[in-house]
């Protein structure tokens, strides 16, 4: 797997419910980017806040995720999830890699290559998603798009490979992240969606270690 698109991946965190995976893809293609941050109504940014209020009163979940590339390639795993700063993707055989963080930074790991890949916390697009407290308004916002049921935030980043920019796709009337897609600064979209999703639930703290010892240290290309 490309360590471009794994690093892009960390753009963002997560709270979803099962959701129906075509129907959101539909909800994105309708929605389109702004060109720049734009204003919002009272009633938008009311919207918004509503939303980082219900995904931060998320604190544990787990479920299983979607991964599908613009090429149509697709790849699937489970994730684990507790706030704050904690998250785990397990990408599904043939892939033996993985990402975790622990509040501390991301690795990026190769279980049969014995490989990890480190990027500080602070160098990882959206990482305040995994914060105690969400606040879209206050992290890289620059618009917001409603259709079919779904509400579309826009948000960008600047990263080490540039600006990336996630479309973070919310059920309206749940208020669930259901979908987002990240564009790399090269125009290239990678689509994450998740589903099977339970919450509140009790996480293991082995799930959440990881010893570096185990693996050779790598720098990322």
């Amino acid at each position: 797997m490309h360590r471009r698109t794994l690093l892009a991946l960390l753009a963002t965190s997560l709270a979803a419910p099962a959701f129906a995976q075509d129907n959101a893809a539909t909800a994105v293609d309708q929605m389109a980017a702004p060109a720049g941050p734009l204003p919002l109504t009272p009633e938008q940014t009311d919207l918004v806040n509503q939303i980082s209020a219900h995904n931060s009163a998320i604190t544990s979940m787990t479920g299983k995720f979607l991964q599908v590339d613009t090429q149509g390639s697709r790849i699937e795993g489970v994730f684990y999830l507790q706030r704050p700063g904690k998250i785990r993707f397990r990408y599904a055989p043939p892939s033996h890699e993985e990402i975790i963080s622990i509040g501390q930074g991301f690795y990026v790991i190769d279980r049969a290559e014995k490989t990890q890949y480190a990027y500080p916390q602070d160098k990882v697009p959206l990482r305040q998603f995994l914060d105690e407290k969400i606040d879209l308004l206050n992290a890289g916002f620059v618009g917001m798009a409603d259709a079919a049921g779904y509400v579309s935030v826009m948000l960008e980043d600047d990263t080490p490979i540039g600006t990336v920019r996630v479309s973070l796709v919310f059920d309206k009337d749940s208020q669930d992240l259901v979908q987002w897609v990240l564009t790399d600064p090269s125009g290239v979209d990678l689509t994450f969606s998740l589903y099977d999703i339970q919450k509140g639930v009790q996480i293991p703290p082995a799930y959440f270690f990881l010893n570096i010892n185990d693996y050779n240290r790598v720098e990322p290309k």
